[in-house]
């Protein structure tokens, strides 16, 4: 009969100790950060000739809002960013859209970059951002 119990409570203990962990666990999972999936790229050529015209491709996609707009910013060296073009809004299952002719007029490296912006409605005037890209860096000959 000792027996028994004693097996009895290390079954016992052995459910309690399971049940707690599962508890933890569901907790911890529901109290973290959800993340939205999404990315963005930008597609720039490494090098340009002074005075000829070149393309600047930013594309991406988020799952946490409603609409997207995408936009390509640049500067030059010790500069601040400037907005260069911004693509139309679209619906969160199409994929958001940049495209920049750029012709420069100075030797020197240029960086850009795409930022995703988030919208609630097709006009909203309150975007918020949600990601950015790499730079892609240009040098200009």
């Amino acid at each position: 009969m000792t027996r028994t119990k004693k097996t009895g409570m290390k079954a016992r203990g052995g459910r309690v100790a399971v049940i707690g962990a599962l508890g933890l666990a569901s907790v911890t999972l529901a109290a973290g950060p959800a993340f939205a999936k999404g990315g963005v790229e930008i597609t720039a050529p490494h090098t340009a000739r002074v005075g000829k015209t070149f393309t600047v491709v930013g594309h991406g996609d988020d799952d946490a809002a409603s609409y997207l707009r995408i936009c390509l910013e640049g500067r030059s060296a010790g500069t601040s960013w400037h907005r260069v073009t911004c693509g139309a809004v679209v619906d969160t299952g199409a994929e958001a859209r940049a495209t920049a002719h750029i012709k420069t007029a100075h030797r020197g490296v240029l960086q850009y970059r795409a930022v995703l912006y988030g919208l609630t409605g097709p006009h909203d005037r309150h975007p918020v951002r949600e990601r950015a890209s790499d730079l892609a860096r240009v040098n200009v000959r």
